[in-house]
């Protein structure tokens, strides 16, 4: 039982200076599985292993029985710590907010739009405010509620004014 306790103790270990220091080991575990191992997770499958498995030997007394559930559990908790770990630290694919994303999103005009020229429209996507330049078939005065319809670079885009009841 004690082998089991310290290995458990181990996890604890492991998920503490994980809180504490950072991601200390998530630099060697990279390669491993597509990023399937974080420090959490290893931490999570250590504590399940260890604290499970004593508490099934507490109250089996197998030996074999004990190892088996202790890994079945510490499986399961690990990957449901990689998951979470995932999760809450992103991918960062949704982090950067790129102009292809304005395109039929609703915006305000900052400064006139005049007919054959460039104005500027503030779009919020994902939480992000962005302030582009803009143009329309029209001329289109300060305040008015826009929707882009293209764009045009990588800092400007089509608007064309909404018409709400």
């Amino acid at each position: 039982m004690t082998v089991f306790l310290i290995v458990g103790a181990a996890g604890v270990l492991l998920l503490l200076v994980a809180l504490v220091v950072g991601d200390v080991l998530d630099g060697a575990l990279e390669g491993l599985s597509a990023g399937f191992f974080s420090t959490e997770a290893l931490a999570g499958f250590l504590g399940a292993l260890g604290f499970g498995g004593a508490i099934a030997l507490e109250t089996t007394g197998s030996t074999s029985l004990a190892v088996v559930i202790g890994l079945v559990l510490g499986v399961l908790l690990g990957a449901l710590a990689a998951r979470a770990s995932r999760f809450l630290h992103g991918d960062g694919e949704g982090d950067t907010v790129r102009t292809a994303d304005m395109v039929e999103k609703i915006g305000s005009v900052v400064s006139a739009i005049p007919e054959d020229g460039f104005g500027v429209v503030s779009i919020s996507v994902g939480g992000h405010l962005t302030r582009l330049n803009a143009r329309s078939s029209a001329a289109v005065p300060a305040g008015t509620q826009v929707s882009v319809t293209q764009v045009i670079s990588p800092t400007a885009v089509q608007v064309e004014p909404l018409f709400l009841p």
